[in-house]
C-alpha cells in the first residue's frame, strides 16, 4: 500500500537564520523536531535534558521504599514479578540486582505465557506467598489486576505494583500503585516504559539509602525502552542515550557478558549499537525466550557474570527468535485468510484459530496492520478462553474500545495501538462485533492510509558523509523522534531485484543527478516486475556493514512512479 507523504512547510526565515550554524537539510531536520534555536540544537544533539524527574514525585513511592528497605533489613523474602517481554525482563533483572545490592533476599517470578498468561495471577500470588514471600513487587504488568490484588492483600502480601499501562476505572487495593498515568500523578514525565519505572524505584530507593543513582543499570533501560517502543522523548530521551554510551564501551568490565554475546549473535559490532540495533536486533532474541517457551533463559542472559553461560544462552536465543520469525509468516500467511474477504479491507480485521501460536499472535497482527492500515486482532483459541492482540492505527484507541467490552471480557490492557485480551469462547462472538461496529464508526467515510511524514526533499547530492555523521547524533532514533526520512524524485532504476528467502525484500540501485546508491525496500518484493524506469523514493539513509566494508545504503520507507500525481500534502 503507497503511503500519503506529509512533505514539510519551508523554515520560517527567523528559524532558519537562528539555525544558521547547520546545513540546510539539518536546519529542516531540527525545526521538525521543535528545535528553533542554535542552544536548543546543542542540547538536543548531546542527548537531551541531563534532568530527570524526583522519583518521589510519583504516588506511591512514599509508600513502596520504605516497605521495601525495611524488607531489606529484616531479611523478610522479596519477589519481583516481572512480564515475559523484553520491557519486563530487563525492568525484572534491574529490580532484582538492585534489591540484592541493598541486601535484600530477593528473586524473579515471571509467568509463563501459555500456561498463566500476562499479569498477576491469583495462583502464581498464593504459591509465592507459601514460599515465604511477603512482599512482592510487580513491574511493567497489575494496573489492571483488582482481584489479585484483593487476594495479595487477603493472603497478607504486601504488593506494589509498578505498571505503565493505562488504568482501568477501578484502581488495584496493593500496598502501593506507582503508575505515572494514574489521575493526579505529578510526576512530569508519562512516557516511562516498565523499565523506566523500576529504574525510578531502584533511583529512589538507592537515594534514600543514601547511595549513588543506579546508573550502571541504564544498560538494561536503554534495551527495554527501546524495545518496547516507548517514545524516545524528554526525559525516555535521555536515560536511554546514557545507556547506548554504557552499551558500547566495549571492553569495559562494565558491560553484562549476556549482552555482549547478543551483541554478536545478532550481528551487530560492538561500540556501534544504536536503537535501531537494539530495536531489531537484541530486543526480538530476548522477546523470543518469552514467545515460544519462557522467558527464564533471557532473564538469566541478562543477569550471569558468566561469559560461557552467556555465549551459550546467547545463541539458544537466537534459535528461538529464527523459529518465531518463521512462526509468525506461517501465522500471517493464515490470518490473512482469515481475516481478509473478497471486498473492501474491513475496517477492523480479525482472525483466530485454534492452532495459532499465542507467543506471536502480536506480532501478526502489527504485520496486518502494517499492511493493510487497519486495526487487527489476532487470536489464539484455547478450550475454554481466547487469548488475543491487537494492534491498531493512529485515531482508533484500541484499549478504549476493549473498555468498553470490559463487562465480557476476562482480562484486557495496553495502550493506544497496542492491546491484549482474553475472553470466554462463549463470548467472543459478541466481543468482536462489538470492536467491528466502534472501527466502523470510527473510520466511516475515510480511506485510512499510512500517512509517512517527510523530513526534507534532498538530491542524492546531498547525502554527503557530513549529514551523515548528523544523522547519527539524532539518536537514540525511535518512537517520538523518528529516524529521519528524505525524499527524492525522477530517481532513476537502474537495478531492482528481489530477495530474501521468500523474495520478499526488494533490492535496488537507483541514481539521481549522476550519483548511484544501494537501496533495500524491506517487504516490497513484489514490486520488483513492474517498477518503472522514474521513480519517486522516501527513504532513511544509514550505514550498510557487509563483509567488513561499510557504505551507505538507502532504506526504502515508500517507493512509486514519477510524475503521476500522488497522494502529499505539505503539514
Amino acid at each position: 500500500m503507497h503511503k500519503y507523504w506529509v512533505l514539510p512547510e519551508p523554515i520560517p526565515p527567523e528559524l532558519d537564520a537562528a539555525l544558521g550554524a547547520h546545513a540546510p537539510l539539518e536546519r529542516q531536520i531540527l525545526v521538525r523536531r521543535g528545535v528553533h534555536s542554535l542552544e536548543q540544537a546543542d542540547l538536543f544533539l548531546k542527548g537531551g535534558e541531563p534532568e530527570t524527574g524526583d522519583p518521589f514525585l510519583l504516588l506511591g513511592m512514599e509508600a513502596a521504599v520504605p516497605r521495601l528497605l525495611q524488607a531489606a533489613r529484616s531479611g523478610e523474602p522479596v519477589v519481583v514479578y516481572g512480564d515475559y517481554d523484553a520491557d519486563g525482563v530487563t525492568a525484572t533483572a534491574l529490580l532484582v540486582e538492585v534489591l540484592e545490592g541493598l541486601g535484600a533476599r530477593v528473586s524473579a517470578y515471571i509467568p509463563n505465557r501459555f500456561d498463566e498468561g500476562y499479569g498477576l495471577h491469583e495462583a502464581a500470588l498464593t504459591v509465592l506467598h507459601h514460599q515465604g514471600a511477603r512482599v512482592v513487587v510487580s513491574v511493567d504488568c497489575g494496573i489492571r489486576s483488582v482481584r489479585e490484588a484483593e487476594h495479595a492483600r487477603d493472603l497478607g502480601l504486601d504488593l506494589i505494583l509498578t505498571d505503565h499501562h493505562h488504568p482501568g476505572a477501578d484502581l488495584p487495593p496493593a500496598f502501593a500503585v506507582i503508575n505515572p498515568r494514574l489521575p493526579g500523578d505529578p510526576y512530569p514525565f508519562k512516557e516511562l516504559a516498565g523499565v523506566g519505572l523500576a529504574y525510578k524505584l531502584a533511583q529512589a530507593l538507592r537515594r534514600q539509602s543514601g547511595g549513588p543513582d543506579p546508573e550502571e543499570h541504564l544498560d538494561l533501560l536503554a534495551v527495554g525502552t527501546i524495545a518496547d517502543l516507548a517514545a524516545l522523548q524528554g526525559e525516555n530521551r535521555h536515560l536511554v542515550s546514557q545507556g547506548l554510551k554504557q552499551l558500547n564501551r566495549e571492553g569495559s568490565t562494565a558491560m553484562r557478558p549476556g549482552i555482549r554475546a547478543l551483541i554478536r549473535v545478532s550481528g551487530y559490532e560492538p561500540g556501534r549499537v544504536n536503537a535501531t540495533a537494539v530495536g531489531f536486533g537484541l530486543g526480538p532474541r530476548l522477546n523470543a525466550a518469552g514467545r515460544l517457551e519462557s522467558a527464564d533463559k533471557a532473564l538469566r542472559l541478562l543477569t550471569t557474570r558468566d561469559p560461557v553461560e552467556a555465549e551459550s544462552l546467547a545463541h539458544e536465543l537466537d534459535a528461538a527468535n529464527r523459529e518465531r520469525q518463521r512462526l509468525t509468516r506461517v501465522t500471517v500467511e493464515r490470518a490473512r485468510l482469515l481475516g481478509l474477504g473478497a471486498g473492501p479491507i474491513p475496517a477492523l480485521i480479525f482472525a483466530a484459530h485454534a492452532e495459532f501460536n499465542a507467543g506471536v499472535v502480536g506480532l501478526a497482527a502489527g504485520r496486518l496492520t502494517e499492511e493493510y492500515y487497519r486495526p487487527a486482532i489476532v487470536a489464539s483459541i484455547g478450550e475454554e478462553t481466547t487469548r488475543a492482540s491487537a494492534r491498531s492505527i493512529p485515531g482508533v484507541h484500541i484499549t478504549e474500545m476493549l473498555d468498553a467490552c470490559a463487562d465480557l471480557l476476562v482480562q484486557h490492557g495496553g495502550h493506544a495501538v497496542a492491546a491484549g485480551f482474553t475472553v470466554r469462547n462463549e463470548n467472543l462472538e459478541i466481543v468482536v462485533e462489538r470492536l467491528r461496529s466502534s472501527a466502523d464508526a470510527t473510520l466511516r467515510g475515510s480511506d485510512p492510509r499510512p500517512r509517512l511524514e517527510i523530513d526534507a526533499e534532498a538530491r542524492f547530492a546531498d547525502l554527503d558523509g557530513a549529514l551523515m555523521s548528523f544523522l547519527e547524533r539524532l539518536e537514540p532514533c525511535g518512537i517520538g523522534n523518528p529516524v529521519p526520512v528524505f525524499a527524492s524524485r525522477q530517481v532513476t532504476v537502474v537495478q531492482r531485484r528481489a530477495v530474501g528467502s521468500d523474495g520478499s525484500h526488494l533490492k535496488l540501485t537507483l541514481r539521481e543527478g549522476g550519483r548511484l546508491f544501494d537501496a533495500i525496500a524491506f517487504r516490497q518484493g513484489d514490486l520488483a516486475e513492474g517498477l518503472p524506469a522514474r521513480v519517486d523514493v522516501a527513504y532513511h539513509l544509514e550505514r550498510n556493514l557487509y563483509l567488513g566494508v561499510e557504505t551507505p545504503q538507502l532504506n526504502v520507507q515508500d517507493i512509486r512512479p514519477s510524475g503521476q500525481g500522488q497522494a502529499e500534502e505539505r503539514d
